[in-house]
């Protein structure tokens, strides 16, 4: 991208009551960023939505001067960006409507033809939430999803370090500049990030880690992913708000539900009552309720990864099918001597392990 381009981009990103939104819609009638700020004022206000109050700071050179600092700033730190017409932009995030029209990136980052899941919830994360988040990723980590989430305290930090502990890629979504982390306590796991990951923002190096920051930055981890997790939540805070994002973009919510007289999980019990969220007990509620189903090579690794890992009844199970071939739910359930429901139950916990496979006509054979 050419140096008057990105310019016009930077200062378009940080008028004042220009936001995506309106920059998208700008850029659209005058067919580039550059002309943006070389088309009269009188024909700006001729497309629908643009009015005088929106378009009152456009011309002033204050946010020029300012983009060719921040242009400056990008070239001394090498940092990368993408914008969104171009092909390296996430490709999740380009259906959200409101995604920044430019990303800032730094560190390792792979997601082309890449499963993304957005976990959130809340800074004061519960031994509850910790065990489920270890057991979650353990679980889903065959499958090599890569981890979304805010890099702050609680949850976020939670699923991150777990994400890096398993091999698998992991985004951290910043609520301000890359030339600055917040919380500086987890300036140490920057490196072990960036390593197999990175992070993702569209604010500048001016920018601070303010309240509204954080919630415009709930977007962007709602809008990279086809699912967000909400692994714990009092009954208002920002996981929440990413949830409903989420939601507004047409994605899946999962939610953990808690104890009823648990103060952070009154949140997430909220969106499973609301209907605003599935009910997630398992990595295999997720895989099941995506769609997700593994690689052929991969089921054969993770069918040896595992296999020792199986309990009683799906060993049980497991033994049945090689001898029986495929059979239906019912049949196995009235074979294996078990209730339906807990058939079912086991066989979803199966096929997440890659021991097992679905059929069409409700038929499971084993691996």
């Amino acid at each position: 991208m050419a140096k008057d381009e990105i310019i016009a981009i930077l200062r378009l990103q940080n008028i004042p009551n220009i936001g995506d939104v309106t920059a998208k819609k700008l850029i659209a009638h005058c067919g580039n960023s550059i002309a943006v700020f070389e088309t009269k004022k009188e024909h700006l206000l001729k497309i629908d939505g643009i009015g005088l109050h929106t378009i009152k700071n456009l011309y002033d050179t204050l946010y020029l001067e300012t983009a060719k600092l921040e242009y400056q700033y990008i070239q001394d730190n090498n940092i990368s960006y993408s914008y969104f017409m171009d092909d390296d932009y996430p490709e999740q995030l380009k259906h959200a409507i409101d995604s920044p029209i430019l990303l800032f990136t730094r560190g390792n980052i792979d997601i082309k033809r890449k499963r993304l899941i957005s976990v959130v919830g809340t800074r004061n994360v519960t031994s509850y939430g910790t065990a489920f988040c270890e057991k979650f990723i353990e679980d889903i980590a065959p499958l090599n999803p890569v981890i979304v989430s805010g890099f702050a305290y609680g949850v976020d930090i939670c699923i991150q370090k777990l994400a890096i502990k398993y091999g698998l890629q992991t985004i951290g979504c910043l609520a301000h500049g890359l030339n600055q982390i917040y919380p500086k306590v987890h300036s140490k796991y920057v490196a072990e990030v960036e390593k197999n990951g990175g992070f993702f923002t569209e604010f500048t190096s001016t920018s601070k880690p303010e309240r509204e920051n954080f919630l415009k930055r709930n977007r962007i981890i709602a809008g990279l992913s086809e699912a967000t997790i909400v692994i714990e939540s009092a009954e208002k805070g920002g996981s929440l708000v990413t949830a409903d994002i989420a939601s507004s973009y047409n994605k899946d919510v999962f939610a953990v539900p808690g104890r009823v007289a648990d103060k952070y999980s009154i949140g997430c019990n909220n969106l499973i009552k609301q209907q605003k969220a599935h009910m997630l007990t398992s990595a295999a509620d997720l895989v099941y309720l995506l769609g997700w189903e593994l690689e052929d090579k991969k089921q054969k690794a993770v069918q040896q990864q595992l296999f020792v890992d199986l309990d009683e009844t799906e060993a049980m199970i497991h033994s049945y099918l090689l001898k029986k071939g495929k059979q239906l739910l019912d049949v196995i359930a009235l074979e294996c001597k078990l209730p339906i429901f807990k058939v079912s139950s086991v066989l979803l916990t199966m096929e997440m392990k890659g021991v097992i496979r679905p059929l069409p006509g409700k038929l499971f054979e084993a691996l």
